[in-house]
């Protein structure tokens, strides 16, 4: 496996780890309502987006480099 194949499928991977921690916290903020579980929320999403951006910056950095 390339650099580019790992980096492209552990930025994959980041980003929905970030979604899914986000909505995780964001459930326990609407059932037990604490300002962490909200703040821990919001920051994954934003995290989980900016990742996405970070993506395609890579993708389209590394798009003359092949996966082999």
């Amino acid at each position: 496996m390339s650099l580019k194949a790992f980096h492209v499928f552990f930025i994959a991977v980041s980003i929905l780890l970030a979604f899914g921690f986000g909505c995780w916290e964001g459930y326990h903020y609407f059932h037990e309502g604490t300002g962490t579980d909200l703040a821990l929320s919001i920051l994954s999403l934003v995290g989980g987006v900016a990742l996405i951006f970070y993506f395609r910056a890579v993708l389209k950095k590394l798009r003359n480099v092949s996966y082999l």
